[in-house]
């Protein structure tokens, strides 16, 4: 029987983030017999305003709930930002180029674009940004950036979010378990690893 787990997720999606070691966790343990595929969610593609003092305050709140919750770093000084735009499609185009590049590379080029974004403060909105941060992750810079800008890419990614609407899946991160093409859900939103272990290992074992 053919298995796999297909994980919907945004590279700024704090939850997502909040939820990494647990998708790692996830890949280490079955990967070898269902291995992780990712998609792009989309979280707040095509935005184009300014976030502003209460939009500010009330990531924030949700920012700092996800911390208490998950125990997951957070970089607070986002927040001291006075014209950040909150588009994740450049980043989820960033992961869409990854996943063409090296699909095994996927889910660990999500977890740096997480840290880049919730960790280190870098403007996971530019593609720039996503260039260097595919470079240091060791990717190809010029192949990473035709790539990242190409028109085919732009399209996949549409594609993903599309897929995620159309399969009823309004929040993130969402993990589905695959077998034979038929998908269950593991879960919509965040669960900690003691709660999906046993679970999984029962799928994996049938």
């Amino acid at each position: 029987m053919s298995k796999h787990f297909l994980y919907v997720a945004d590279p700024m999606c704090s939850w997502c983030w909040g939820f990494s070691p647990v998708i790692g966790e996830i890949a280490a343990t079955f990967g070898d017999r269902a291995p992780v595929r990712v998609m792009a969610g989309g979280l707040r593609p095509g935005e184009f305003r300014p976030m502003r003092g209460k939009d500010k305050e009330a990531v924030r709140e949700h920012w700092e709930h996800v911390r208490d919750a998950t125990g997951q770093p957070f970089d607070f000084s986002f927040f001291d930002q006075d014209s950040f735009v909150y588009d994740t499609e450049p980043a989820c185009r960033a992961l869409v180029a990854a996943r063409k590049l090296d699909q095994d590379q996927a889910l660990p080029f999500l977890a740096r674009l997480h840290r880049a974004f919730y960790v280190d403060g870098q403007d996971t909105a530019k593609d720039a940004v996503l260039t260097d941060i595919a470079a240091d992750f060791g990717f190809d810079r010029d192949a990473f950036a035709a790539i990242l800008g190409a028109a085919e890419t732009r399209e996949e990614t549409q594609a993903d979010f599309w897929f995620a609407q159309q399969s009823g899946i309004t929040g993130f991160p969402t993990l589905l378990a695959v077998a034979d093409g038929q998908a269950a859900l593991v879960t919509a939103g965040y669960q900690p690893w003691e709660n999906l272990r046993d679970a999984l290992a029962a799928w994996i074992a049938a």
